[in-house]
């Protein structure tokens, strides 16, 4: 099967990228589909593949030994799974998962690397990403002790909202509740306030933004920064 031409990718790295560095990439992606659910990396297991989204929304999750769970992280077509690689690591304590089904491709560890010895261009790409997911995850921190449940909530919604096409994203209480580090019923309560003041519209298992400056306003300067990051250093941005 012919790899994908750059024209045709979705993936904001690999978009953005020089022609010679999709040379030395390019011709080791292989198209997938990105279920709901799929185990992308297991945490303690080695690395296999990275996985180029170019839609759907992938997870990093980090789990306690009595099971309790909370999302440390998301990315989608703005970048890209197993980036511990690139720093010469071979595994990691958390799971990264699919969240929000979608497509993209895969590229084993193997020829990431040799891809990334062969053209700096790529390599310094793929690191700023790696920058920039350090930065959505300082701000992850700083809201998870600084703001409400709703407020948090808004910042998610925003988040995803940027690695969907449209304003309609597939959302489920329960995934909710691992990005909140909350139990359910407290999703339910901060769903019906932000719904309440007219910015989203929830339903089982969707949720639609309706207003999203608002939703902006309403995340109080916890969203924004890591997003504006990596318009400064990659490229577009969802």
């Amino acid at each position: 099967m012919p790899h994908p031409t750059q024209s045709f990718v979705r993936n904001g790295l690999l978009s953005v990228i020089d022609a010679a560095a999709y040379a030395a990439i390019g011709p080791h992606l292989e198209p997938v589909d990105l279920p709901k659910g799929t185990v992308l990396i297991e945490a303690g297991e080695p690395f296999t593949h990275a996985h180029f989204f170019n839609s759907g929304i992938g997870s990093i999750v980090v789990s306690t030994a009595d099971s309790q769970r909370v999302e440390a992280g998301i990315f989608g077509r703005d970048g890209l799974s197993g980036f511990g690689s690139l720093l010469g690591v071979d595994q990691c304590p958390q799971t990264t998962m699919v969240q929000v089904e979608g497509e993209g491709y895969r590229v084993s560890i193997e020829a990431l690397r040799s891809a990334c010895q062969q053209s700096d261009s790529l390599r310094e790409t793929l690191l700023r990403y790696v920058h920039v997911f350090i930065s959505q995850t300082s701000y992850t921190s700083l809201s998870n002790v600084s703001q409400s449940v709703e407020g948090r909530l808004a910042r998610w919604l925003l988040m995803c909202h940027d690695r969907v096409t449209g304003d309609d994203i597939a959302l489920t209480h329960e995934f909710l509740s691992i990005m909140l580090a909350v139990q359910r019923p407290s999703v339910t309560t901060a769903l019906h306030m932000i719904e309440g003041y007219g910015f989203i519209k929830a339903r089982r298992g969707h949720i639609t933004i309706k207003d999203r400056d608002a939703l902006i306003d309403f995340a109080d300067g916890m969203y924004g920064t890591p997003e504006a990051e990596y318009r400064r250093l990659i490229g577009p941005f969802g």
